[in-house]
């Protein structure tokens, strides 16, 4: 009745353990994403013309901007309910979509149409998955 009691717990720290232990797809996927994501808004700010210091300095700061927002998502997505995270990653690629779009100098509606079609399919997508993965 009380076999709860004499079970031996877990050594190591268990889960505190392994939550303060960084993977290297915890580093490598957002530092990819960040540098996948600078070039591609250098090369659209470029236009074909040639490469200038003011278009590297936004390449380089949008993909250190992209490479801090995923590995803080990463972080936090466990401790967040699954329509919490599903959320914040729809908003994260409604933002950088919407980002993407305005550095190609269209209206200010069809960048925000875009990032948030785009941000609406992700969130459901990855609603889905998590509530699969769940139950």
């Amino acid at each position: 009745m009380v076999t709860h009691a004499a079970m031996p717990g877990r050594r190591g720290g268990g889960a505190h353990a392994r939550a303060r232990h960084h993977g290297r797809l915890a580093w490598a996927l957002p530092l990819v994403l960040g540098v996948i994501y600078g070039f591609y808004a250098a090369f659209i700010r470029r236009d074909g013309g040639p490469s200038t210091g003011g278009q590297v300095l936004l390449g380089l700061v949008s993909g250190v901007a992209m490479a801090a927002l995923c590995f803080a998502l990463g972080r936090i997505q466990h401790s967040l309910p699954r329509e919490l995270r599903a959320a914040a990653y729809g908003a994260l690629t409604a933002s950088a979509i919407g980002f993407l779009v305005s550095l190609t100098d269209t209206s200010v509606l069809r960048s925000t149409a875009l990032g948030l079609a785009v941000g609406v399919g992700v969130l459901c997508v990855s609603y889905y998955a998590f509530y699969a993965r769940e139950t």
